[in-house]
């Protein structure tokens, strides 16, 4: 399993839903920080595959989600579990700090 592509359509399924926490990067195609940190959330996607959903949601494609959630600025990462949120981090995570809040949220 690699990275998900949620949407506003699939997101009450496959985040709020989820048997497994959730990690959604909310980001857009015209973000430097976004595709900084893309790298990392799609081998971080890989490594935790069994253990959490890790996928994006493009704010510009899918406005509901990210305004429903007060995304303000991109990238937030926003962590879910049972369809709650559990944490919230903004701004370009270095590969290491993004596993570690991960772990924080398993």
């Amino acid at each position: 399993m690699s990275i998900k592509h949620f949407t506003d359509g699939n997101f009450k399924k496959e985040v709020l839903e989820s048997e497994l926490p959730v990690l959604v990067d909310f980001w857009a195609q015209w973000c430097a920080p976004c595709k900084m940190i893309a790298p990392a959330v799609e081998e971080l996607a890989k490594e935790y595959s069994t253990k959490m959903k890790i996928g994006k949601l493009d704010v510009d494609s899918n406005s509901k989600s990210a305004t429903h959630y007060g995304v303000m600025s991109i990238p937030t990462l926003i962590f879910f579990k049972k369809g709650k949120i559990m944490g919230q981090v903004s701004g370009a995570l270095s590969k290491a700090s993004l596993k570690q809040k991960i772990e924080e949220n398993l």
